[in-house]
């Protein structure tokens, strides 16, 4: 069975506070990206393989999303091995949420393939165990999350009258490079409410707090920004917590 696990953007992010577990509460727009997709291969096998193509993955096979997650169903249900096949298109460490992409697809390919009959709910269950937004990705579709950005509630919302162009600068971020330095704060706007404005709206309005931490530290990604706007886009941010810039741009 092929899958497509595609990519998220972050309209707005703000970092609301450090919470007793060490994460931190957040309140964002998650958005999907569907042109810009990883590929996903997974096949019945006499033991638990996993092979990868494309962009080079960082860490140990065992340590992959995906074998997490056929490690999370096979825990409470007797399925098969499988041989996993990865090809990464989605840059790694760019807040374009590849890997979670990657851990909710691979759930709902092992419920498919094997019949498990879990429901959307019990899916989402079992994502949340893998990662913060890898549940966003069982449904698919835009919501406002907060907590630790795994919990969601729908919006409408849909960009598909805008041409979205995606950067990347080829520096990765970690999460703990992007929280040093951020002062949590509850933002004095509603986030639900500003982005039902219109889309010209959101640039004196809608912010990612991660741009602060990160910015100075890499001016290139900043720039990137600011070319998004010179470029003719009417909002422009950095993604979850970088590096990858988006631009949100009128149709030609």
């Amino acid at each position: 069975m092929i899958v497509f696990p595609n990519a998220k953007i972050n309209i707005g992010l703000n970092i609301v506070e450090k919470r007793e577990d060490g994460f931190h509460n957040i309140e964002s727009v998650f958005y999907p990206v569907m042109d810009l997709f990883d590929v996903l291969e997974v096949v019945e096998n006499e033991q638990l393989e996993f092979t990868s193509s494309g962009i080079e993955i960082p860490g140990s096979k065992v340590s992959n999303l995906c074998v997490k997650a056929f490690q999370l169903i096979a825990t409470d249900y007797n399925i098969p091995f499988v041989k996993i096949h990865l090809h990464k298109v989605i840059p790694i460490g760019a807040g374009l949420g590849g890997g979670s992409a990657d851990a909710a697809f691979m759930l709902k390919v092992l419920n498919d393939l094997f019949e498990l009959n879990l429901t959307i709910e019990q899916l989402i269950d079992y994502a949340r165990k893998l990662g913060s937004d890898c549940a966003f990705f069982i449904k698919n579709k835009p919501v406002y999350a907060f907590n630790k950005g795994d919990k969601f509630e729908n919006i409408a919302l849909n960009l598909s009258n805008y041409e979205l162009k995606i950067e990347y600068p080829n520096i990765h971020i970690g999460t703990t490079e992007s929280y040093r330095g951020i002062v949590p704060q509850k933002s004095t706007k509603n986030l639900k409410i500003l982005i039902q404005e219109p889309v010209i709206n959101w640039k004196d309005s809608i912010k990612n707090d991660f741009e602060d931490s990160v910015f100075p530290v890499h001016t290139k990604i900043e720039k990137f920004k600011l070319q998004m706007y010179i470029d003719g886009a009417i909002f422009a941010s950095m993604t979850g917590s970088g590096s990858a810039v988006f631009g949100i741009f009128e149709k030609k």
